[in-house]
């Protein structure tokens, strides 16, 4: 199936399902910046199972598809690709970050900034088992002049469990620690938040010690399983 067929046959699927009073109310949420069709989660991610299931024909057809539904003014068709990016996620290399941060950075808002974040690192967690300097691009992101790259870099490790690398995850929260960016402090928290679970000790030292500069919102966030 080609990328165009691919994401005709999603169209087709989801359209139909369009329920107006519930796009009012998602559109609400998100402060009436997007578009929608209506569709909650489950009842979208059913409507396109099948079609997701099906591994496009290489990498390329994949952010392809990724890309054409990018390009749909409702917000579910990027929740869509997003689902079938982390899906065929092993198809992926770190050759394909750029292109997965070019579609982050296309109308960008939390909701899509944060499942891209998941995929680009599901693909940089598998990278750096073979090659763990394949990291270091995280650290070029996280002085990025765009935010959402920022907040991307800072949440990129996020369920790596004892994988994380802490000392990178400490870093980054010390150079953002300056930000009065809300997204930037709540993604700062979050990560560590994550990274408590499996290693409370670290995350208890790192707040008490140099971490003591964060954000309340940051260190609220990040003791909140502590």
């Amino acid at each position: 199936m080609s990328p165009e067929a691919r994401v005709a046959a999603i169209d087709a699927a989801l359209r139909p399902l369009a329920d107006a009073a519930r796009a009012e109310q998602m559109q609400a949420y998100l402060l009436n910046r997007y578009d929608f069709l209506g569709l909650p989660a489950p009842v979208r991610r059913a409507a396109v199972v099948e079609l997701n299931r099906l591994a496009p024909a290489d990498a390329g057809a994949l952010l392809a598809v990724a890309h054409l539904l990018w390009a749909k003014p409702e917000r579910e068709f990027r929740y869509t690709a997003i689902d079938l990016l982390r899906r065929h996620v092993r198809m992926l290399d770190v050759s394909h970050l750029a292109e997965l941060r070019e579609l982050l950075q296309r109308d960008p808002w939390w909701e899509t900034v944060d499942g891209l974040a998941a995929v680009i690192g599901a693909v940089l967690h598998a990278a750096v088992k073979r090659d763990p300097a394949v990291s270091a691009v995280m650290d070029a992101w996280v002085v990025d002049a765009d935010f959402w790259v920022r907040r991307a870099a800072m949440l990129h490790q996020l369920g790596w469990r004892l994988e994380t690398d802490a000392a990178r995850l400490a870093r980054h929260a010390l150079q953002l620690a300056g930000e009065r960016e809300f997204f930037i402090r709540k993604a700062i928290g979050w990560a560590l938040r994550d990274y408590a679970r499996w290693n409370p000790g670290f995350v208890r030292g790192f707040v008490d010690g140099p971490g003591a500069v964060l954000s309340a919102l940051s260190i609220r966030e990040a003791c909140k399983r502590l």
